[in-house]
């Protein structure tokens, strides 16, 4: 991922306090054999602590065929994007220049995570760490909590696998057009507010307070 300065995290703070709020992502395990990538698409929990970047927590059914490129290449990365708008050419034109001169472009904030994977068997830690994860979606409770051997869902535990993935690295982009005049950011800045479409308002106020801050 190309980073410019200008779309760099301001300082750690920032991408951990973004990362807090997302808890959806994609994870990328090298292929064997030639094969490509695996991605699988996942709810994870985020731990800030241990380790100086934390630990990510889910869990994928045994039956995935990601398990084999995994236990070959523990090595994975964890991308999470949010906050991502299209932002027409015409909104981006030079103060001076005709609206068409202008060039499209796409606002987004991705944190990627490089982590060292593993993979959780042993049936008391997987229930630990699966109470874990369910207590960040579910605070208020509602769902009974995992034993082994317990109903209603220690039988289940042999079908699912839990990975607790260290987090070895982090690479985080704001990339709300940091490197325009202010005169063009301030208009996109009004033209995303009258828009007010999926994202429209999020990515609004990411560029209005780097704008801020920068």
């Amino acid at each position: 991922m190309l980073i410019h300065p200008w779309d760099a995290a301001h300082d750690e703070g920032e991408w951990r306090d973004w990362l807090a709020r997302h808890d959806f992502g994609q994870l990328a395990v090298n292929g064997t054999d030639g094969e490509p990538p695996w991605v699988q698409p996942t709810h994870f929990r985020y731990d800030p602590e241990p380790g100086p970047y934390g630990r990510v927590l889910t869990h994928l059914a045994r039956p995935n065929p990601l398990w084999r490129a995994l236990e070959a290449h523990p090595v994975v990365l964890l991308s999470v994007v949010d906050d991502h708008v299209y932002v027409p050419g015409h909104w981006t034109a030079p103060e001076g220049a005709p609206p068409e001169h202008g060039t499209p472009t796409s606002y987004y904030t991705a944190v990627q995570l490089r982590c060292a994977a593993r993979v959780v068997d042993d049936p008391a830690e997987k229930a630990a760490l699966l109470n874990r994860q369910v207590a960040h979606f579910q605070p208020e409770g509602g769902t009974a909590p995992v034993a082994p051997d317990e109903a209603p869902f220690g039988r289940m535990l042999s079908g699912i696998r839990v990975l607790s993935l260290e987090v070895t690295e982090v690479r985080a982009k704001f990339k709300y057009a940091g490197n325009k005049p202010r005169e063009v950011q301030e208009r996109v800045s009004e033209r995303l507010a009258e828009r007010a479409g999926p994202g429209d308002l999020s990515a609004r106020a990411h560029q209005v307070r780097r704008r801020a801050t920068d």
